[in-house]
């Protein structure tokens, strides 16, 4: 024994021996890391061996570095790359645990369009644990300050680096050789990076995500029109028609699109100890004149709220990585929403969010999509703690807008967007009116706290809009734009779903989020349809009577009998009425039983459902990343100039005044310049101080 420990200190106090207890350590916190920290699916012997494996490439290769190096600068440069890596794997594990998927160079570069409060994110998440991964540069640095392993001074030659160098890229080529054998194409057909990490690591993730990152700004450089026809030809052979008894109905109506923050589905009608937690929602969503979808499903990426926009838009998807408004919304061309009602229709535009204009690059980004108007944070009176992190608390923002509503000329389409119910959930003891849920898990706890207040925030904005008169020329497009609580905090959701245990069936309809459409006199009721953000735009063209056939939208009317009802995941899992594709399980969709043995004819189903998914979701990339819309003519509309836009406060607002002059017919105007301020009544207990806002003038 004693002899074993003397030969193991010998050759620790070697160059190659401390190189090899650094790989070591670095492989064994990595794989812990990969096996608690992610949820990356892994199945069957050959998957668990390629977890383990996929660590030592990496570290051979990165950690070999070092070798290249002489003495002590050698040793603590090992260490150094060893801190370098395990940072990087240290922010992967927070960002995974908000939004189960790993960082890319696209999220990087658009940290700063969503970073207001992201320290506050960063804190409400991590774990005292998470710094563990840190544990072996410590012990490591320990080791040589204290002078327990002696520095070997000795010259390591060149080629023996190289040798190390070059075994670690052999290593890799023989992982990715078993993980394609284990699943085909995995480089070109995957849109999930879980699967990347799960079977070539975090580093080889990494460089694959910069190499793609790079190909993509080549593609937009190289496009050019021929590649239009792949994408027309599908657009055209699965459009769907519109429905003759809603085609027209919401023609020349105003459009409100309320925008729920993270709201999912499974809170319409949830009861907290027999009290309805969202009474105001409820009753609208069971309203006579409100078309409701039972079966509507979030589609975002990591662009999270700014893929929701994309998609509710422009009916394109967000990218695989990153945000398409923050990549590509100051330069892209788009034939959005808000372009499309303006030219077409006559339809004032304008959004308004609580929060700094750069959020998500909106400031750019919207004049891309044809906003004539963007009511930011800037726009609104500040009063004391009108601020719940990530803007301004709902019930205040949702009172200040009608400032501007009521100035806006008639009809118009006005985006608003809600913040409260954001994560991490903060909201003062003065407006919390109902208890947080009891899971342990306090990330998810008070969740329902931050609903009820979106609720009463909505409450009070539909009493405004009956009283000032809005309501009965109005169509409200309510949605939550993705999921509140996300698959990482399971045995919390299993408590508030009263389930013993989730399946991957029971998760896949936990990104069912609420999708509703309420006028007066529209023929409502309950529609169990799937669809997802992907179809509002045709949607809504169909209400309004504007023909979408030749327009490159990649969701179907969710009111066309022609639908397929085939709802894409941005990871390329799907749902359909019949079956359910999540986490590389199958399921029959009606009763969430698992098909474990699928039949031949179930096979070819899969596989075709499969094709139609990765296409839509390839060819919408191909459009976004090659911007391939400047090389469409669409019959009627004009292509958007941002320079006809401007967000300066000043200018704004004097445009706004501009127009109402010669327009005349926003609400303010028809009642003879009388302000409907006034009778929008909230309880915010903020606002009793303030008995008299004070505007921004042009």
């Amino acid at each position: 024994m004693k002899t074993a420990l003397q030969k193991l200190r010998r050759g620790l106090n070697t160059k190659l021996g401390f190189f090899l207890l650094v790989v070591l350590l670095f492989c064994i916190k990595s794989y812990w890391a990969y096996q608690n920290e992610f949820n990356l699916g892994v199945k069957g012997s050959m998957q668990h061996f390629l977890l383990a494996f996929n660590t030592i490439p990496g570290a051979l290769i990165f950690l070999g570095i070092a070798l290249y190096f002489r003495g002590r600068l050698s040793y603590w440069l090992m260490i150094i790359i060893n801190a370098l890596l395990s940072t990087w794997l240290f922010a992967n594990i927070l960002y995974y645990r908000e939004f189960s998927d790993f960082i890319t160079f696209n999220v990087i570069k658009g940290s700063g369009a969503a970073s207001n409060n992201l320290g506050k994110s960063l804190m409400g998440i991590m774990r005292p644990e998470d710094f563990l991964v840190y544990a072996d540069v410590i012990i490591l640095a320990l080791i040589l300050l204290f002078h327990v392993i002696r520095v070997d001074m000795r010259y390591f030659k060149i080629r023996y680096a190289m040798t190390v160098t070059m075994l670690g890229l052999v290593l890799f080529g023989a992982n990715l050789g078993m993980a394609e054998k284990d699943r085909s194409q995995l480089l070109t057909r995957t849109f999930d990076n879980n699967y990347i990490v799960k079977y070539l690591g975090l580093q080889a993730y990494t460089i694959y995500d910069g190499v793609k990152t790079t190909h993509n700004s080549v593609i937009k450089a190289q496009a050019n029109q021929n590649e239009l026809k792949p994408v027309l030809n599908f657009i055209h052979h699965n459009y769907a028609g519109p429905n003759i008894q809603y085609e027209g109905v919401a023609k020349g109506k105003n459009i409100f699109v309320i925008h729920l923050e993270s709201l999912q589905q499974f809170m319409i009608d949830y009861k907290q100890d027999g009290q309805e937690v969202m009474p105001n929602l409820n009753r609208l969503y069971h309203a006579n004149d409100t078309l409701a979808f039972d079966n509507f499903f979030h589609q975002v990426g990591q662009g999270k709220t700014s893929d929701a926009e994309t998609m509710l838009e422009n009916s394109l998807f967000g990218l695989p990585e990153g945000s398409a408004m923050v990549t590509d919304g100051t330069t892209n061309t788009f034939q959005s929403a808000p372009a499309l009602l303006h030219q077409k229709l006559g339809y004032t535009t304008a959004s308004f969010h609580g929060d700094v204009p750069s959020f998500w690059n909106r400031d750019n980004a919207y004049k891309s999509f044809g906003y004539q108007y963007f009511f930011s944070k800037e726009y609104f009176p500040k009063t004391k703690d009108y601020d719940a992190g990530y803007g301004m608390k709902d019930k205040i923002f949702m009172k200040e807008t009608a400032h501007y509503i009521e100035q806006l000329p008639q009809p118009f389409y006005a985006k608003i967007i809600t913040v409260t119910n954001h994560y991490p959930y903060i909201l003062d003891k003065q407006n919390k009116d109902i208890e947080p849920w009891k899971t342990g898990d306090d990330t998810v706890d008070p969740y329902v706290q931050t609903a009820r207040y979106l609720d009463e925030a909505l409450g009070e904005f539909l009493d405004y809009l009956d009283k000032s008169g809005l309501r009965q020329n109005s169509v409200l497009v309510l949605y939550g734009d993705h999921y509140g609580i996300s698959n990482n905090h399971q045995p919390a959701v299993a408590q508030i779903l009263h389930k013993k245990k989730l399946t991957n069936y029971d998760l896949a309809m936990f990104q069912k989020v609420p999708f509703m459409i309420n006028m007066p006199g529209l023929k409502g009721g309950i529609d169990h349809t799937y669809g997802g953000e992907i179809d509002v735009l045709p949607t809504l063209e169909d209400l309004l009577g504007i023909s979408s056939k030749n327009y490159i939208q990649f969701g179907q009317d969710l009111l066309s009998p022609e639908r397929n009802q085939i709802v894409p995941f941005r990871n390329g899992d799907w749902v359909t009425p019949k079956y359910t594709k999540y986490n590389g399980d199958y399921f029959y969709t009606k009763n969430g039983k698992q098909i474990t043995k699928a039949t031949s004819k179930q096979k070819a189903e899969f596989s075709k459902i499969q094709k139609y998914v990765t296409t839509d979701l390839g060819l919408s990339d191909r459009v976004v990343n090659g911007d391939l819309l400047r090389f469409y003519k669409l019959p009627g509309f004009k292509k958007v100039n941002k320079k006809d836009y401007t967000y300066n406060l000043k200018k704004s607002l004097q445009n706004l005044k501009k127009q109402q002059k010669k327009q005349k017919t926003s609400l303010k105007t028809e009642n003879d310049n009388q302000s409907t301020f006034d009778e929008y009544t909230t309880n915010a207990p903020e606002l009793k101080d303030y008995p008299k806002l004070t505007f921004p003038k042009p």
